[in-house]
């Protein structure tokens, strides 16, 4: 049976961490930045991890 290819957009969105967890950028900095206040923009700005109900999906498309 062929190997399971990873899935090229979710590559480019998701990162494993060394314990396993996935992190993603938030949405909402991509335009219109000048509407959003400096304390808004700061807090879009890090990185989150996946929720619960999504990781399982995020996981077969990375290929793991």
């Amino acid at each position: 049976m062929p190997k399971q290819k990873t899935h090229s957009g979710a590559k480019k969105r998701f990162k494993l961490t060394g314990s396993g967890k996935i992190k993603k950028q938030q949405s909402g900095m991509r335009h219109n930045l000048e509407v959003k206040s400096g304390q808004r923009k700061r807090r879009l700005n890090s990185d989150q991890l996946v929720s619960a109900a999504d990781f399982k999906n995020i996981k077969k498309l990375l290929g793991r």
